[in-house]
């Protein structure tokens, strides 16, 4: 974030991924959506955009290219930010993404640092799509299975984002690498808080408890698990299928949203009006010097 005067923050973000679906054009709206998510996360408005492609000309077709570009521009359109531009080199594998540059006031700036304590904890978007992509690559998943992972994660969070600006909300983040459970203990340890987390209410996607069952678990919910161990605590209860879930490495997720537990039911309304959904998740507790999670 770069302060350009006493009423405009300039939000600068780069993001880009391998592709995680066989269709292009599905690549590259989730990859478009990726990219704009940190913006959004930040509480501001995405203004233009350039291209970042890595691509095997000799290896891909530039029909698949093409494609690429059109998910992502139709995303980027959504949006509202324009296009202004953009860097390609031949590559041996193939990567797509966006450098993004939003604004916001100074004010209204979000964190992750801010949570405090009683605060409630919305997330705006089910988890499971490192699962569903695990299951999609042992060929295990449906077609049911990979629409609906697709459309989690080619959503925009801009609804969420446009919803938070009647709130006043405390602390803000994404969920992507680091899964849910990491993303929270970012934002304990940013805040120095215990944060619970109640798993029995985290949205799932819908066959992803199953795959997890099933062991079909991605090397990085297991690394995310044993990174953030010091830190975390998770009640027996839990089942092992969940808690990996709840670690699961995701892309293009939701946002965790910090606010006063009295402003929940208006929050989930409001965004509900708009076609999104948030769900209640845990809470915020007392302080805590190194930040930590409690998972029940």
């Amino acid at each position: 974030m770069y302060l350009l005067d006493e009423k405009t923050a300039l939000i600068q973000t780069l993001d880009f991924l391998t592709p995680i679906t066989d269709d292009p054009y599905e690549f590259g709206q989730i990859a478009a959506a990726n990219s704009l998510s940190d913006v959004y996360a930040m509480g501001g408005v995405p203004i233009t955009v350039m291209n970042i492609v890595c691509f095997p000309s000799c290896d891909l077709d530039e029909d698949i290219l093409a494609r690429t570009l059109k998910g992502g521009i139709d995303k980027i359109n959504e949006s509202g930010a324009v296009l202004v531009g953009g860097h390609s080199v031949d590559d041996p594998e193939f990567k797509y993404g966006l450098s993004v540059t939003g604004i916001a006031h100074p004010d209204s700036i979000l964190t992750n640092t801010g949570a405090r304590t009683g605060d409630a904890i919305l997330l705006t978007k089910p988890v499971g799509t490192g699962i569903i992509s695990t299951a999609i690559k042992a060929g295990l998943a449906s077609e049911s299975d990979i629409q609906e992972a697709v459309g989690v994660m080619s959503c925009l969070n801009k609804t969420a984002a446009m919803v938070m600006k009647n709130f006043e909300v405390h602390a803000c983040t994404d969920v992507t690498g680091f899964g849910l459970a990491g993303h929270l203990l970012e934002v304990a340890k940013g805040s120095k808080k215990n944060i619970l987390l109640d798993s029995q209410n985290v949205p799932l996607l819908k066959n992803a408890l199953d795959f997890a069952n099933m062991g079909l678990v991605p090397a990085g919910a297991h690394k995310n698990k044993r990174f953030f161990n010091d830190l975390t605590h998770i009640d027996p209860s839990v089942s092992r299928a969940l808690a990996d879930i709840l670690f699961d490495p995701q892309t293009s997720g939701g946002l965790l949203v910090f606010l006063d537990k009295g402003r929940t039911r208006d929050f989930e309304n409001q965004i509900k009006i708009l076609g999104g959904n948030a769900w209640q998740i845990g809470e915020v507790m007392h302080a805590q010097d190194t930040g930590f999670l409690s998972i029940i």
